[in-house]
C-alpha cells in the first residue's frame, strides 16, 4: 500500500508519516521509509554527517506494525507507545537510504498490543526491538 492508503489506516500526518509503503503478508508488515535528506529530523543531528535518530527509527518501526491493525481495530483511535524494550542500534541510517522494516504483532491484551520489529539497510541490520502501543479513543 501506498502512503495514501496507509492514511486510511494510521493517524499520522506528514511530517510524522514516516512509512512510504507497506505491504502486510502473512501477519507481517514489511515497510519501506526512503530517507530522502531533506528531513527535519536531520537537521542538526549531525552538521555535516546526517544520521537519522534512533527514536525516529522505533517511530518508523511502530507505524509500520500498527499498518497490521488495517481490519479497522484502530478505527476512532490514536495508537501510543506503551514500552520499547529490547532496543539495540547496529548500523547508521543515512540520506539516500532506504530502512525496510518487518514487523509483526505477538500478541494483544485488550488495548494493548505488543510488537517486535526490525530495520534493515541493503540487507543489514539497523535497528531492531520489542515494543508496545495502546489504542487511546480520539477525542
Amino acid at each position: 500500500m501506498n502512503k495514501e492508503e496507509i492514511k486510511k489506516i494510521l493517524p499520522h500526518r506528514e511530517p510524522m508519516l514516516l512509512v512510504d509503503e507497506v505491504e502486510l503478508i502473512d501477519g507481517v508488515a514489511y515497510g519501506k521509509c526512503h530517507i530522502k535528506g531533506d528531513e527535519y529530523f536531520l537537521q542538526g543531528h549531525f552538521p555535516g554527517n546526517p544520521v537519522v535518530p534512533g527514536v525516529i527509527q522505533c517511530e518508523m518501526l511502530a507505524q509500520s506494525a500498527c499498518v497490521l491493525l488495517a481490519s479497522g481495530a484502530s478505527e476512532g483511535c490514536t495508537p501510543l507507545f506503551t514500552s520499547l524494550d529490547k532496543v539495540k542500534f547496529r548500523g547508521q541510517v543515512k540520506p539516500g537510504d532506504t530502512l525496510e522494516t518487518e514487523c509483526e504483532i505477538t500478541r494483544q491484551r485488550g488495548q494493548f498490543y505488543f510488537a517486535k520489529g526490525k530495520g534493515m539497510v541493503n540487507g543489514k541490520l539497523c535497528v531492531s526491538a520489542e515494543f508496545s502501543f495502546a489504542l487511546v479513543k480520539s477525542e
